[in-house]
């Protein structure tokens, strides 16, 4: 059993209309009856109401916000214990204050999670649950946040259990032949049992399928827009994005950090990484840069390499094309509306390549 009790803002810090503190644990009710004033008996108030009234500093007796407070009694909470939510406004510092006050009598700060665990630990969610409220949280499209609600629903959960049951049933028959092999019993069959257990495996390999899949729509794709400075991989994070998001000039090296930004690809959320553009440099910030671009190549699932068709193919092209070999990678052929002088070498001509020019045409 938990026996200490947790609290934290809830809500994002900054400017807004509402924030909310939130506690858990068996002194949760006793907190708010010493720095909670409503217009009404607090003993007469029902568990999942709102009740308006104020917060007072205990120490001072000073008014610090107008409320709005709810008491859901364990077990019917998030954690199965006794929670409150006091809904007040969302500056940072009357968050702050009330926390404070709050703390005062012995309740400590929730770790990163916390409520969550206590949601699992006292047996409300199961852990595929548990992961598909950060799942919900972090969604970046209706398709993520709809695979991250079936599985808070536990339909994963479901069909694991249900894996689970027809293989202690499958077990318990393999046992009964063996425990009792004088009883007027049906000797095993192994061949239903064989079937039985096919059809486990096939179904446990649909779920690894499953999985991958839905960690596409869960995680989403990185892809770095990588290559030499001034071969237009800020002009083409701008058309990708349809806004002017990066500075575009013809000054070499005018990225000197990365820009990432989510697009949402048919449900997929797909983070787009502009890079600093690879090049040999004395300036130290622009060196960090290109540090930083080969580091972001190796966490990326898919490099678009830029390339200017209007320039000659260089050592360095080879070089680091050669450093994304392992990678799945696609070449985008760029300034196509200028005179031609790129030659790529013939074991690059079967790889995937895009002819654009967006100079011209922009998109």
């Amino acid at each position: 059993m938990i026996d200490d009790t947790i609290a934290a803002i809830s809500t994002p810090i900054g400017d807004a209309g509402i924030g909310i503190i939130r506690l858990s644990g068996p002194l949760a009710i006793q907190v708010v009856f010493e720095i909670f004033k409503p217009k009404r008996d607090l003993n007469k108030i029902k568990s999942h109401k709102l009740i308006y009234g104020h917060i007072i500093n205990p120490l001072t007796g000073d008014f610090v916000d107008e409320v709005l407070l709810s008491i859901m009694k364990g077990p019917k909470s998030y954690t199965r214990e006794d929670v409150v939510e006091i809904n007040s406004h969302s500056g940072i510092v009357v968050l702050r204050k009330i926390l404070d006050i709050v703390l005062i009598y012995g309740v400590r700060i929730a770790q990163p999670g916390e409520f969550t665990k206590r949601a699992f630990l006292n047996g409300r969610i199961d852990l595929a649950q548990a992961e598909a409220v950060m799942d919900i949280i972090r969604a970046r499209t209706d398709a993520s946040l709809k695979i991250a609600c079936e599985q808070m629903e536990g339909k994963l959960s479901k069909k694991i259990k249900d894996i689970y049951n027809r293989l202690v049933d499958l077990l318990a028959y393999i046992e009964a032949d063996i425990d009792y092999p004088e009883d007027d019993v049906s000797p095993v069959n192994f061949l239903f049992i064989e079937e039985k257990i096919n059809e486990i495996i096939s179904e446990i390999e649909g779920l690894l399928a499953n999985a991958e899949y839905g960690k596409i729509f869960r995680e989403g794709i990185k892809v770095a827009i990588v290559g030499r400075t001034n071969v237009g991989k800020s002009s083409l994070l701008n058309a990708l994005l349809k806004e002017n998001r990066a500075i575009v000039t013809e000054i070499p090296g005018t990225t000197r950090d990365s820009i990432e930004e989510y697009l949402n690809l048919s449900g997929i959320p797909v983070q787009i990484i502009d890079t600093a553009g690879i090049r040999e440099t004395i300036d130290t910030i622009e060196k960090i840069g290109v540090q930083k671009t080969r580091e972001i190549i190796e966490k990326s699932d898919l490099i678009l390499y830029v390339m200017d068709v209007s320039e000659d193919f260089t050592s360095k092209d080879m070089e680091i094309l050669n450093s994304i070999t392992s990678k799945k990678f696609i070449l985008i052929m760029n300034k196509i509306d200028l005179p031609r002088k790129l030659k790529l070498p013939e074991h690059l001509l079967f790889n995937n390549i895009v002819e654009i020019s967006l100079f011209k045409s922009g998109k």
